[in-house]
């Protein structure tokens, strides 16, 4: 005769009656189990859009001119917030410049820490169209 080998729920470490393939002890262990395991993958992405957003705003707000276009050194960014890690692409240019974007909003690096801010209001009207 085989002993009987003690499970414990993989949430609480409590022992577990039931069926032999059971893991949880209760059906609140399980969901507490599976809401920890899940919750970390979507507080990253929840965190990486916020951060985009962010940097988006700033970006919109800095660039106020009608042309989409304005000149602003990188402590006016950092001061709003901008976190120069997160961004949505990248754009070379045939004479090499790479601009980057949230969105429709971008910049350009200077040098001595300016930027300039631009507004690719094409891409806005390409998203329509889809």
């Amino acid at each position: 005769m085989r002993a009987r080998e003690t499970r414990v729920c993989l949430e609480c470490g409590e022992s577990i009656v039931g069926r032999t393939d059971k893991k949880f002890c209760t059906d609140a262990c399980r969901n507490i189990y599976h809401y920890r395991s899940n919750n970390a993958p979507i507080n990253y992405v929840r965190n990486v859009v916020n951060a985009l957003k962010r940097n988006r705003r700033i970006l919109m707000e800095l660039n106020d001119g009608v042309q989409g276009v304005k000149k602003v050194h990188r402590d006016r960014l950092v001061d709003k917030g901008y976190n120069f890690m997160y961004h949505t692409h990248t754009y070379r240019t045939m004479k090499g410049n790479v601009y980057v974007f949230c969105f429709e909003h971008g910049y350009l690096e200077l040098s001595d820490n300016w930027y300039t801010l631009v507004r690719r209001d094409e891409y806005l009207e390409r998203a329509g169209d889809a």
